[in-house]
């Protein structure tokens, strides 16, 4: 547990090229436990718990809805929601858990190479809700069970349409760079954003780092949220969004609000948002269980209704005409590279665009 105590560039420098391996090599691993329900028994060992700690990168709007959501769903059960950027949340789990405090029970994030680092550490509890075993896919799910994908997202690009007309909105990332957005654009950073770490990796894999190098010749204005980009642009701080979530702005358009998202014809990052329990969690069936409500059908339609997110379920469906993730071209991450080039990703975007 010694590496606990490192920065994450340090336990990065260690562990990166054994965790690329472990990630393509796929060795043999401990068989995932069997897939667990709700029973009575489980319900009452949590209730007498009274509590629990849910550290959580979704917005702070979303976590609370969860978090009281499962409240009224078992009374007597308090949930402590416990939101930061995804980045803040590693670092913060890295601190607790290399002093030898335990206080997260279950913990989300918007950065699944996070779980690489927590696993090959041994803090993850190994735990398979009976939804996920029966209605989602292998691939969102570790083959060890420590952890699977409880919604997801897409980056994309946006505009305020009072601003800009439809006609002459960008449709592509290679449409940012045309002179006419200059100090016209926003955009989040990977230093705060697990899901703008995601989404830099995978635009500077495909794209190379000559793109962001243009790109910051647009005299972008930098926030920290990738929920932040579409805040600005509804307000007309910037006329048009470089990333920044989808679901924001298919909410906002909902409401009738002057946005509208760009899916670019390069494809658009997937954000994929994994939940799992820390092993000697202070309340361990009180995370269960909210592992259990968590990955539910009902908790899942839910997100996908009121928030726009996505799901993995299978019997969740995708809520009027919002675009279902198969129609959407996307770009997915790996990642044991986003782990591996973490450290080097947000210090070599830092000095480019200069924050």
């Amino acid at each position: 547990m010694q590496v606990s105590r490192y920065s994450r560039r340090d336990l990065l420098k260690a562990s990166a090229a054994s965790a690329a391996a472990a990630f393509f090599a796929e060795p043999l691993r401990a068989a995932a436990p069997p897939a667990s329900a709700v029973t009575p028994a489980l319900v009452e060992a949590a209730t007498k718990e009274g509590k629990l700690s849910f550290y959580s990168a979704l917005e702070l709007n979303v976590a609370e809805r969860l978090a009281r959501n499962f409240e009224a769903k078992y009374p007597g059960i308090a949930v402590r929601v416990e939101r930061s950027g995804a980045e803040r949340i590693f670092q913060r789990i890295a601190q607790e858990q290399g002093s030898g405090i335990k206080a997260v029970d279950i913990a989300n994030s918007t950065d699944p190479a996070h779980y690489l680092d927590w696993k090959k550490s041994g803090w993850l509890e190994a735990y398979v809700p009976e939804e996920v075993a029966k209605h989602f896919p292998s691939d969102q799910v570790d083959p060890d069970g420590t952890h699977a994908t409880a919604c997801a997202w897409v980056e994309a690009i946006g505009y305020n349409t009072g601003l800009v007309k439809r006609e002459d909105a960008p449709k592509s990332y290679a449409d940012l760079l045309d002179p006419k957005w200059q100090g016209k654009i926003v955009k989040g950073h990977p230093g705060y954003s697990g899901a703008i770490l995601t989404a830099t990796f995978v635009l500077s894999r495909d794209l190379g780092w000559s793109y962001f190098e243009k790109l910051a010749q647009q005299k972008v204005m930098q926030v920290q949220s990738a929920a932040d980009p579409p805040k600005k642009i509804l307000l007309g701080e910037r006329a048009v969004m470089a990333d920044g979530n989808d679901y924001n702005l298919v909410l906002l358009k909902d409401q009738g609000k002057p946005v509208e998202v760009v899916y670019p014809t390069e494809g658009a990052p997937l954000i994929i948002v994994p939940s799992g329990i820390f092993r000697g969690a202070p309340n361990p069936n009180a995370a269960k269980l909210f592992q259990h409500f968590f990955f539910s059908a009902e908790t899942q339609q839910m997100l996908v209704d009121v928030f726009a997110h996505r799901s993995f379920h299978a019997q969740v469906k995708e809520k009027g005409a919002h675009i279902p993730l198969a129609d959407l071209k996307l770009l997915k991450a790996d990642p044991a590279a986003v782990q591996a080039q973490s450290e080097e990703i947000k210090k070599r975007y830092t000095k480019i665009f200069g924050v």
